[in-house]
């Protein structure tokens, strides 16, 4: 069947398996954070920097999009995304037994993925957006609800497979999950994929740049990521090392219920969208990050701190794909630049949230609380950006006569 032939329909679910091979390669590493540590004798200080090592190589391929992707074409670029994801994962289950050193091994399969993921991050929200679809805030909130379902599919099916096959034959799961961005590696090939340069040309870098509400958009973005991941990646660690349960009841407990709230928040906003101020329910969703964080960090209790993991999952769920709305809907005309370089923000929030939690933990003796506990800093700084991004909003808005959702 002819590209032309298929329905956007399919361009859509294609972009959620894409969320969902993102999901993979940002979050099965996690899982093994601790097994990593035992089997080749690596430190908290040595995982923090494979998270910074992805987030990182997401970032720089984040900008170098901002300036090739339309120039090479998005089809193109989509499937190479997931061919970089799906060699990554192969190579995790290879390289660390080839490699004269076995963190060398897992780096370079980091390496690999992680432009899968960053090429991924940059494409799919601007060609959802592009696509001829309403409601544009429910389809990218249903979007990245794909990402925590695809989180949550990583937690699940992993756990059923070290139950049954044994933690220690971990690098067969990496090679299974390869499946995924292979197969939709060739979905991407076939379906058909409106561009947005086709329907607008979009700002350039350099007016990006010189506009303050894009700087104040791109802390958000920050904000929002480090929230999300600095929780996300370190879950499970902090659910087995921290708390003293088992891996089973860890993952299930910690990464999963934060995938699951996470995935829950957005569903349900894409869902009810009209009826919810974009910029309230983010403030709302900043201050119950807060609360998570602190809860998880300070309760004396390990079902309390779990709570907090699961209440994390549940605050950050809008902030994300809310930070893209508000930027799609204040900056029009942005274009692929304005996404690629808000998508670089947030991959800078994801290396640095984690980082800040590995390094502050490995400050306090390795202890994660202390880690959690400072990146609860992360939300706050968040908050004071979404109050300074509705003043200028608002002056934007008494300029041009128009009105925005406040």
């Amino acid at each position: 069947m002819e590209p032309h032939q298929k329905s956007y329909r399919h361009t859509l679910y294609a972009s959620y398996i894409g969320y969902i091979t993102q999901a993979i390669v940002n979050n099965l590493l996690p899982l093994l954070f601790l097994t990593l540590q035992q089997s080749f004798a690596v430190t908290w200080d040595q995982i923090a920097l494979l998270v910074t090592l992805n987030f990182g190589i997401q970032l720089a391929v984040d900008l170098l999009a901002a300036k090739y992707v339309d120039r090479i074409g998005y089809r193109v670029c989509i499937v190479s995304a997931h061919l970089f994801a799906a060699a990554g994962l192969i190579g995790l289950s290879v390289f660390p037994f080839l490699f004269p050193s076995a963190y060398g091994g897992v780096a370079a399969a980091v390496c690999l993925y992680a432009v899968g993921g960053g090429l991924i991050e940059v494409l799919i929200s601007p060609l959802v957006e592009a696509c001829p679809t309403e409601r544009k805030e429910a389809a990218m909130s249903l979007l990245h609800s794909f990402y925590c379902w695809g989180h949550v599919l990583v937690i699940l099916l992993s756990t059923l497979f070290f139950a049954l096959c044994g933690i220690e034959n971990w690098r067969w799961l990496a090679c299974l999950w390869a499946a995924v961005p292979l197969a939709n590696a060739v979905y991407f090939s076939r379906v058909p994929i409106h561009e947005p340069a086709e329907q607008e040309e979009g700002l350039s870098v350099a007016a990006l740049l010189k506009n303050k509400l894009f700087w104040v958009l791109c802390l958000l973005m920050v904000c929002a990521a480090a929230c999300e991941q600095g929780m996300s990646q370190w879950a499970s660690a902090f659910a087995e090392s921290g708390l003293g349960v088992s891996k089973t009841v860890g993952d299930l407990a910690g990464p999963c219920t934060f995938a699951v709230m996470m995935g829950l928040s957005r569903a349900l906003y894409g869902k009810y969208s009209e009826k919810i101020s974009l910029m309230r329910g983010m403030l709302l969703s900043g201050g119950l990050c807060v609360f998570s964080y602190l809860l998880a960090a300070l309760s004396p209790l390990p079902f309390l701190s779990l709570v907090g993991c699961g209440l994390c999952g549940l605050s950050v769920g809008l902030l994300w794909p809310g930070s893209y709305s508000l930027g799609a809907r204040s900056l029009r005309g942005g274009g692929t630049a304005l996404f690629a370089l808000l998508a670089l923000a947030g991959d800078l929030g994801c290396a640095a949230g984690p980082a800040a939690v590995g390094v502050v933990s490995d400050a306090f003796g390795g202890s994660l609380k202390q880690g959690l506990l400072f990146a609860a800093l992360f939300p706050l700084l968040l908050i004071a950006g979404l109050l300074l991004c509705r003043r200028m909003m608002g002056q934007n808005r008494d300029k041009s006569g128009k009105t925005t959702d406040g």
